[in-house]
């Protein structure tokens, strides 16, 4: 690779940015949902969302060099298969994980050397204990999280539900289950199963109406509480995804021992979790990883840990590692009580 090409290839990684932001104010502007019927002109466009229609324009090319719409003969723009994830209706929306993206985390990260060099969290920084309580001080924001998450579990469960069998189980509690997204689905396809969403109680009214509105309401229930305090003993298996990468070993191991008085001498724990490589290429899926490595370290302080990371932390918890089941990007983490 020359010298010219190497550099512009490290030009165009620099101006990432730029990307999230033209993503943003589509979605702002709701551009997806305008064309979610069909092509319309940038004319259409601007008389629609009230924007200056020719900076429209200007964004409606940008948008089309980075694969979320093209234009057609007459100048029209339409959705490509890409763009219409931007639509809060479609099956797979990632349109509130875009506002998280531009609203708070990439106004976290410009604080990233911060971080690097303290070895501390934004909310450490800023005399917090964690992020989540700084992020209660706003409750858009806790929302925003929120419908990104359930965004963000949505996209996984598919996978979650073809990696792991679960019709052994009679009772399942996910701890910091949030709306209840993936314990509903697990609901939905296995019937003989009760179980029962375990989070804060702000949670508490969006994941009953959610699990109403799936039909798994007479059969899953929300409880509110702590998991850094206590887990309620109420079923013969628990689930967490995407907790424990939140916190260091210490408040990890809180959770897990928690859990570990939760349950039986027969009764399993499932992680739902992201699996760092002992040694990461430049592949997408090391760079989603070390990338989320990042998110937590600027975040709520946890990491992304290697399989023998989780042996060790778990071993520590009073579990012993059984089996992982690769989920997509995500893995289901199983074990036993040791």
């Amino acid at each position: 690779m020359s010298s010219q090409v190497s550099a512009l290839r490290l030009f165009d990684l620099m101006q990432s940015h730029r990307v999230t932001a033209v993503i943003y104010v589509a979605v702002k502007l709701g551009i997806a949902e305008l064309l979610r019927d069909g092509p319309q002109t940038p004319h259409e466009l601007a008389k629609a969302t009230g924007a200056d229609e020719r900076a429209l324009g200007r964004l409606l090319i940008a948008l089309s060099t980075i694969g979320i719409c093209e234009r057609m003969a007459g100048g029209c723009y339409r959705l490509t298969d890409v763009g219409v994830h931007l639509d809060s209706a479609a099956e797979q929306s990632f349109k509130s994980w875009a506002i998280l993206e531009a609203e708070m985390l990439a106004k976290s990260w410009a604080g990233m050397l911060d971080s690097i060099m303290s070895g501390n969290t934004a909310a450490e920084l800023l005399g917090f204990s964690s992020s989540f309580d700084l992020m209660a001080r706003v409750p858009e924001n806790v929302s925003t999280f929120n419908a990104a998450m359930a965004e963000l579990t949505h996209l996984v469960t598919p996978d979650i539900l073809r990696a792991y069998d679960f019709r052994a189980l009679s009772s399942l509690l996910d701890v910091g289950g949030g709306s209840g997204e993936l314990l509903g689905a697990v609901a939905r396809q296995n019937q003989q199963l009760r179980g029962a969403v375990f989070d804060l109680p702000r949670c508490a009214e969006t994941a009953t109406e959610h699990l109403r509105s799936i039909g798994v309401g007479d059969r899953v229930e929300f409880v509110a509480g702590d998991f850094f305090e206590s887990v309620p003993a109420i079923a013969d298996a628990i689930i967490l995804k995407s907790v424990i990468h939140d916190w260091d070993d210490a408040r990890s191991a809180t959770i897990l021992r928690n859990c570990r008085e939760a349950l039986s001498s027969s009764g399993r724990l499932l992680l739902v979790e992201r699996l760092m490589p002992e040694t990461p290429t430049a592949s997408d899926e090391d760079k989603a990883h070390a990338l989320s490595d990042l998110n937590m370290l600027r975040g709520p302080g946890g990491c992304e840990r290697t399989k023998g990371q989780y042996c060790e932390l778990l071993n520590q918890s009073g579990f012993d590692l059984a089996a992982i089941y690769p989920a997509g990007r995500f893995n289901v983490i199983e074990a036993y009580p040791a």
